[in-house]
């Protein structure tokens, strides 16, 4: 173990002072982001589908967290590329649906065992990474000024001490205490990047935990809250206060940062869902009235969960033959619902006021 007291290289163990996190004015942001979170929770169990918002909001967060390490795609392309699994696809898009595989892997592995521990966190990483090197082991690594070289802050580099804040972190997640599972999430999120036990992908990784954690404490009940978004729309704000953190002792700070992007967050994601449930009230009536030999409920929501379709989507999910399905998505074409284009050797059928409502 180590000991309580370290230089902030090496960091000091969990929790931090309750005094310096839990103050007046974060008591009073904490109690905004658990309203909307509340919200949030309530209204996303009124999609027909709960895929629709998983799977459109893990693409979106996987492309805004990966922008945030200059890793850049387009929504059009992560949907083509996952849609037409031959589909060639550029480095940077398969960094991003990389992501969305090792963010579905660590919320396949809280629900199934009900608990987040370090050996999950270094599989996300694996995921992300396609690499076994698990924990930082070679001494060097070092967090730069991206413009001057300058280095900003050097993490632990020794095995023993990484692994022992990673225990140390692990029980944080896992105690049973009264503070505010918002204000644990800034305190997880900052120990955790301040730790930096991987050679690559902690940012990434760390925004993962981010959301899980929300999950371990039931204030949601699927991965549809992402803070890359507001990290990117405020990301000089982000890493200054990490900093600040280190240097300053400047929880409060932090903690009122990382907590409002909850609330911001949750009711983006709120506005969303109102938006989503509307537009499928709208696309029930118009294919019941132009295309009424078409309309099946089962057919909507597939065209809500899978944007970008294929005929042999149809098939497989509806149970029907081609001709029926390649039917279905022509006539819904003609009404304007659909837009058909082809792509490499594929025709992919797109459902645009969804896709357009789902990119902003």
């Amino acid at each position: 173990m180590i000991p309580s007291e370290t230089p902030y290289n090496a960091l000091s163990l969990l929790p931090p002072d309750r005094d310096k996190v839990e103050t007046i004015a974060v008591l009073r942001q904490v109690s905004k982001a658990a309203a909307a979170m509340g919200e949030l929770k309530g209204l996303a169990r009124t999609l027909p589908n709960p895929n629709i918002l998983l799977n459109a909001l893990i693409l979106r967060e996987a492309s805004a967290s990966s922008e945030i390490e200059n890793i850049i795609t387009t929504q059009d392309r992560l949907y083509q590329a996952l849609t037409l699994r031959n589909l060639p696809n550029d480095s940077a898009t398969k960094e991003v649906l990389r992501y969305r595989e090792a963010l579905l892997t660590g919320f396949h592995s809280l629900t199934s065992r009900g608990f987040i521990n370090t050996n999950a966190i270094i599989q996300i990483q694996q995921v992300l990474e396609e690499n076994s090197a698990g924990i930082r082991r070679l001494p060097g690594t070092a967090l730069k000024n991206a413009a001057t070289g300058a280095t900003i802050y050097t993490p632990p580099d020794q095995y023993e001490i990484i692994l022992a804040l990673m225990q140390n972190l692990e029980q944080y997640l896992h105690d049973e205490d009264d503070i505010s599972p918002y204000i644990k999430l800034a305190v997880q999120h900052y120990q955790f990047e301040s730790i930096h036990p991987f050679y690559d992908g902690n940012g990434r990784t760390g925004r993962i935990l981010n959301v899980l954690f929300l999950i371990f404490k039931g204030c949601l009940d699927q991965p549809i809250l992402y803070h890359s978004k507001y990290i990117i729309d405020n990301k000089s704000d982000y890493y200054r206060l990490l900093q600040e953190v280190r240097t300053k002792d400047n929880w409060e700070e932090w903690v009122l940062f990382m907590v409002k992007g909850v609330e911001q967050t949750a009711n983006e994601t709120v506005f969303k869902i109102h938006k989503i449930n509307n537009l499928f009230e709208y696309t029930v009536e118009k294919i019941k009235k132009e295309k009424p030999k078409v309309y099946s409920k089962e057919l909507v929501e597939l065209l809500f969960v899978q944007p970008y379709c294929r005929i042999e989507t149809i098939v497989d999910q509806l149970a029907v033959t081609r001709p029926t399905a390649s039917r279905y998505l022509n006539e819904l074409v003609t009404t304007g619902m659909l837009r058909r284009q082809q792509i490499w050797k594929e025709t992919l059928f797109i459902h645009e006021a969804l896709v357009d409502l789902l990119k902003v």
